[in-house]
C-alpha cells in the first residue's frame, strides 16, 4: 500500500516541482518588468480571486465532494451509472458557473472594494483592478471544470495529466508578460489575458485523458438525482474545509490593502515561496491520499484507512520541519535570488522576508490540513473540518487585529497560528474517533528527524551571511543559493542516515515501517 502510495506522491511532486518551477519563472519576470507599484498591486488583488479559485478547485478542494461519493459508484462495479452520475453533475456544475461568471463580470467594481476596501474609489488600482478582474473572472468556469476532470482522473489513479496542468498557467503568464505587454497601453493587463488563455488551454488538456478512460462526460441537466444531489450539498463545506487558509490569505490583501503601498505584494511574493513545498508535498499528498481513504472506507476496512493517515503524516514530518527551517534561514538570501532585479529593491527583499518567515512558521499547520481533512472527507464528514475551519479563521482574524502593529509580517503570523490550531484540532479528534491510530515507533522516528533538523539548522546559520547577497550578481546568487540548499539537504539526510533512518523503509508495507522505527 504506501509503496503505491509514494509511487504516486513521488509522480504528483515531480510535475508539482516543475509547475512551481515555472511559476518562479512567473513570478521573476513580474518583479523584473513591473516593480513594485500601484499596477502591480492591483494585478495581484486582481489576480487573488482566480488565483484562490486555481486552489480551491485543482489543488484538491472540489475533490474532498467528489472523490468520495464518485467511489461509492465505482464499489457498485456499474460503468453506465458512473458515466450517468458524471454526466448529470458535470451538466449542473458547468450551469453553475456559467450563471457564478456572468455574475462576477458584473459585480467586480463591487468585489474589488470587497477584497481591497483601501484601494481609493475610481482610484488608479481601483480602477485597473476591476478591469483585471473582468478579465480573469471567466478563468473561473474553466478552472472548475478542469478540476471536476481532474477528479476522475485522480480517482482512476491517473495522477499525471492533472499534476501537469498546472504549469500551463504560468507558461501562459510568461507568454503574456514577454510578448504581449509591450503591445498595450497599459502592459500589466497582458497578465491577466494570460490567465484566460490559460484556463482553456487546461481544460482542453484533460480531453484525451478522459477520452481514453471512455469518461467524457456528456452534459445533462437533472436537478433531482439522488447522487448529484449528495455532491452539490457537500461541495460548499468541503471547499470551506480544505481551503480555510486560503481565505485567510484573501483576508489578509484585504487588510494589506490599508496598508503602506506595496503590503499586498511583499505578501504575495513571500505566499509565492511558502506554497512550494506546499505543493511539493502538500497538493501531492492530498492529491494521492484522498482517492485511496475513500477506497479504503467504502471497503470498510479501518486498518488501512488509518494507516494511511499515518504513512501521511510522518512523510509531512520528515520533509515539513526541514523545509520550515529553510524557509526562516534563508528567506531573504531566497527572495534576493528570486526578485531583487530593477525595480524590486533590497528594501522590498527585507520586507517580505519578515511575512516570508511569518508564513514559514505554519508550514507544518498547511501540510497536515493536507493529510488530515481527507480524513473526514473520504468518510463523507463534511461538518468537523468545517467547524473546525471557522475556528481557525476566527483566530485569524483576532490574530490580524492584534498584530496590526506589525503590520504585513503580522498578518502572515496570524495567518500561520490559524492553521497550527486547525490542524491540532483535526488530529485530536481523529484520535479521539480512533479513525486514527499512531503505529509504533513515533517517539523514535520524531527523535530522528529533531536530530537531523538540528544539525542542519546549526550549519545553516553558521554557515549563510544574508548581506552577502547584496554583493552578488544574478548568476553568483543563483550558485550560492543552490549550494546552501544542496549543504542542508545533505546535512539532513546524513545526520537521518547517522541516526538509523532509512528513506526505503517510506516504500515498504506499513507493518516493516512500525517494525522498524520501534527498533
Amino acid at each position: 500500500m504506501s509503496r503505491q502510495l509514494f509511487k504516486s506522491t513521488a509522480i504528483v511532486s515531480i510535475l508539482t516541482l516543475l509547475s512551481r518551477l515555472l511559476g518562479f519563472v512567473r513570478d521573476m519576470l513580474i518583479a523584473r518588468l513591473f516593480g513594485v507599484d500601484v499596477a502591480t498591486d492591483a494585478f495581484f488583488v486582481a489576480f487573488k480571486i482566480p488565483n484562490f479559485l486555481r486552489r480551491l478547485f485543482t489543488e484538491g478542494a472540489f475533490a474532498h465532494a467528489f472523490i468520495p461519493v464518485l467511489a461509492e459508484y465505482q464499489a457498485q462495479d456499474d460503468p453506465a451509472a458512473v458515466r450517468q452520475f458524471l454526466g448529470k453533475a458535470a451538466g449542473l456544475w458547468a450551469f453553475v458557473l456559467l450563471a457564478l461568471t456572468i455574475v462576477g463580470v458584473l459585480a467586480a467594481p463591487i468585489l474589488i472594494i470587497l477584497l481591497a476596501p483601501g484601494f481609493d474609489w475610481q482610484g488608479t488600482r481601483h480602477e485597473l483592478a476591476v478591469q483585471m478582474l473582468q478579465i480573469t473572472f471567466p478563468y473561473l468556469l474553466f478552472i472548475a471544470l478542469v478540476a471536476f476532470a481532474g477528479g476522475i482522473l485522480n480517482a482512476y489513479q491517473q495522477f499525471v495529466v492533472p499534476a501537469l496542468t498546472p504549469a500551463l498557467l504560468n507558461i501562459s503568464m510568461i507568454a503574456a508578460a514577454i510578448w504581449l505587454a509591450p503591445l498595450l497601453d497599459e502592459p500589466v493587463t497582458a497578465l491577466a489575458w494570460g490567465v484566460l488563455m490559460a484556463g482553456i488551454a487546461q481544460l482542453l488538456l484533460q480531453t484525451p485523458a478522459l477520452l481514453k478512460l471512455g469518461l467524457l462526460p456528456r452534459l445533462q441537466l437533472d436537478f433531482h438525482d439522488a447522487g448529484v444531489k449528495r455532491l452539490f450539498k457537500r461541495i460548499v463545506p468541503a471547499i470551506f474545509s480544505v481551503s480555510v487558509t486560503q481565505i485567510n490569505l484573501l483576508l489578509d490583501t484585504l487588510i494589506a490593502s490599508f496598508l503602506t503601498v506595496g503590503s499586498v505584494s511583499w505578501l504575495y511574493y513571500s505566499d509565492r515561496l511558502v506554497e512550494f513545498p506546499q505543493g511539493l508535498l502538500g497538493l501531492a499528498l492530498g492529491t494521492v491520499i484522498l482517492p485511496q481513504l475513500a477506497k479504503h472506507h467504502a471497503q470498510d476496512d479501518p486498518s488501512a484507512f488509518s494507516n494511511s493517515l499515518d504513512w501521511g503524516l510522518r512523510l509531512v514530518l520528515l520533509t515539513g520541519i526541514p523545509a520550515t527551517i529553510g524557509l526562516i534561514l534563508l528567506a531573504e538570501p531566497m527572495l534576493a535570488t528570486m526578485f531583487q532585479y530593477d525595480e524590486f529593491t533590497h528594501t522590498d527583499v527585507q520586507l517580505a522576508g519578515q511575512s516570508l518567515k511569518a508564513y514559514a512558521l505554519g508550514l507544518l499547520g498547511f501540510l497536515m490540513i493536507k493529510v488530515l481533512v481527507p480524513g473526514f472527507t473520504a468518510r463523507q464528514d463534511m461538518s468537523t473540518p468545517l467547524r473546525y475551519g471557522i475556528i481557525a479563521m476566527l483566530v485569524s482574524l483576532a490574530g490580524n487585529v492584534l498584530a496590526l502593529p506589525f503590520a504585513h509580517a503580522g498578518l502572515a503570523l496570524a495567518t500561520s497560528l490559524g492553521a497550527i490550531i486547525n490542524a491540532l484540532l483535526l488530529l485530536i479528534k481523529l484520535h479521539q474517533k480512533r479513525v486514527y491510530q499512531p503505529a509504533r515507533g513515533w517517539r523514535l522516528f520524531l527523535l530522528r528527524v529533531l536530530l537531523a533538523s538540528t544539525a542542519m539548522s546549526a550549519s545553516l546559520y553558521y554557515l549563510v551571511d544574508v548581506e552577502a547577497w547584496q554583493d552578488w550578481h544574478t548568476s553568483e546568487r543563483i550558485l550560492q543559493l543552490l549550494k546552501f540548499i544542496a549543504i542542508g539537504m545533505v546535512i539532513y539526510a546524513t545526520a537521518l542516515l547517522i541516526t538509523g533512518l532509512r528513506l526505503r523503509h517510506l516504500s515498504v508495507p506499513h507493518d516493516k515501517i512500525n517494525n522498524f522505527l520501534s527498533s
